[in-house]
């Protein structure tokens, strides 16, 4: 054995025992029988890729608190129930919005385009169009009221040739920065080439915004950018909408556990998707892991530790109305402690590792990493912490309860599909759906089971400096979610 060699077999041995220490000796080699089952099963018996098939086919779109939506919240539920799972829905009441029609007319050309989410119930409004680059702050500060009355064109990415270094904002932040500098209207165009129009919410709250927000395609984009750079352009846009209280219902499965079943682990991802496609990959790939993650627990009758819930959150698209829904009941019943870790799918695709908020429990979900690396070596068992935002752990993760999930990648297809009208069931992946299934099943099982887990739910003031360390600030605010005062 060389040198090199030598250092790397102590290495890798001092690394093992590191992890190997985070859970007990009888914890490995039971876990590595559990992992097992788990990988045979699922690779033997998942269900999960031809149930998203019969939903995208036979219900479409599940926008919530549409007759689609509720058909798929029922789906959900007698599939679980089929499974021998304990089951029950949880009904919510929210704020929600679907798009009606739309006309686009620029410089005397009928454009394509689709509504953004929360734009207003009806609006008619003609005007100027001012090119605001990316939309960041920046961007309105370097021209001083350029977008005062003005309808105003944005690139829901950052454009080519961009300063290095920023940040892009989410379209919503994008949006109310645009409405703080005074426009009367947005024009987004989409990053993706390909005459492929986006949709998603343009409210940082959740309700109607004040102006009309609507989405172009790249094409579109780029070409009245160059127009704009010869001549003035203007535009009309007149659209309706409806607004109004929506009734909803999260799903939630449960495993009870077995040594600690106060404490929980609670594993979700939205069922709910946009109405422009059939939200194969956003996120019927991550809600319908999550299903079969149950089945193959109740399959293999697996009982951790602690106790473990499976939940299909609704109304996510729409400004995580399920998850907001779910963490307030729990407040309220003074739950919150309860949970130790919230693990989200969305749009979790092939993982080669895990992540997290925090950094405390990186040994504990190495070491399940490590068992599933020997299972499959496919799985790199990396490990990545921090805080984001713009999914279903966000509630979770503002009230300081640990949140983690799966590290994957999704084809440049699916991605360019994101809220989109192209984002169908031809894009799903049959062995990387099931690969986000056992290895998601396996990091669930071994936080469920584990003897201890580092990570605690942070105060706020420990929350706080954890936002401000990872640049959200900026972000929560904007979105009126920042609850600290400076």
């Amino acid at each position: 054995m060389t040198i090199l060699n030598t250092i790397r077999f102590i290495t890798s041995a001092v690394i093992f025992l590191f992890f190997s220490n985070s859970i007990g000796a009888q914890s490995r080699g039971e876990w590595t029988a559990v992992f097992k089952d788990i990988n045979d099963e699922v690779l033997q018996h998942s269900t999960a890729y031809t149930n998203l098939q019969t939903v995208t086919q036979n219900i479409g779109h599940r926008l919530t608190g549409s007759a689609q939506g509720n058909r798929a919240e029922t789906y959900a539920y007698e599939l679980l129930k089929s499974y021998g799972l304990a089951v029950q829905y949880a009904p919510f009441e929210a704020e929600s919005w679907s798009r009606g029609t739309l006309s686009v007319i620029i410089n005397n050309k009928n454009y394509k385009a689709v509504s953004l989410a929360h734009s207003p119930v009806e609006a008619a409004i003609s005007g100027s169009i001012a090119d605001m680059g990316n939309g960041l702050e920046e961007d309105y500060l370097n021209h001083p009221g350029a977008a005062k009355d003005k309808i105003v064109l944005v690139s829901l990415g950052i454009l080519p040739g961009s300063a290095g270094g920023l940040r892009n904002l989410h379209r919503s932040e994008k949006t109310a920065l645009a409405i703080r500098y005074g426009a009367k209207g947005i024009i987004f165009f989409n990053s993706a080439p390909g005459n492929i129009l986006l949709t998603g919410t343009a409210s940082v709250t959740g309700k109607l915004i004040s102006i009309p927000a609507i989405c172009i395609s790249n094409e579109d984009g780029m070409q009245l950018k160059k127009q704009l750079q010869a001549t003035p352009v203007t535009a009309s846009i007149a659209m309706t909408n409806f607004a109004g209280k929506i009734k909803a219902r999260n799903i939630i499965a449960t495993i009870r556990g077995k040594v600690n079943p106060a404490e929980k682990i609670v594993i979700g991802g939205h069922l709910d998707s946009w109405d422009l496609a059939t939200g194969a990959i956003d996120n019927g790939i991550g809600a319908f892991s999550v299903i079969d993650i149950a089945r193959t627990f109740k399959a293999l009758n697996l009982q951790p530790e602690r106790t473990v819930e499976f939940v299909l959150f609704m109304g996510e698209e729409q400004g995580l109305l399920g998850s907001k829904a779910y963490v307030k009941n729990v407040l309220q019943e003074g739950a919150a402690e309860q949970i130790k870790y919230m693990l989200n799918l969305d749009m979790s695709n092939n993982p080669k590792g895990y992540s997290a908020t925090t950094s405390e429990d990186e040994p504990l979900f190495r070491a399940i990493g490590s068992i599933a690396k020997t299972i499959d070596t496919s799985f790199s068992n990396t490990f990545r912490s921090g805080f984001g935002l713009h999914s279903d752990h966000q509630p979770f993760m503002l009230r300081g309860i640990p949140a983690g999930s799966v590290a994957g990648s999704l084809s440049r297809e699916a991605l360019n599909c994101y809220h989109a009208d192209c984002d169908v069931f031809d894009l799903v992946n049959e062995q990387e759906m099931k690969n986000t299934i056992r290895f998601s099943a396996m990091l669930l099982y071994g936080l469920a089971d584990a003897p201890a887990l580092k990570a605690k739910r942070l105060t706020d003031e420990e929350l706080k400096e954890a936002l401000l360390k990872s640049n959200l600030k900026d972000a929560l605010q904007i979105s009126g979610e920042w609850r600290w005062k400076d």
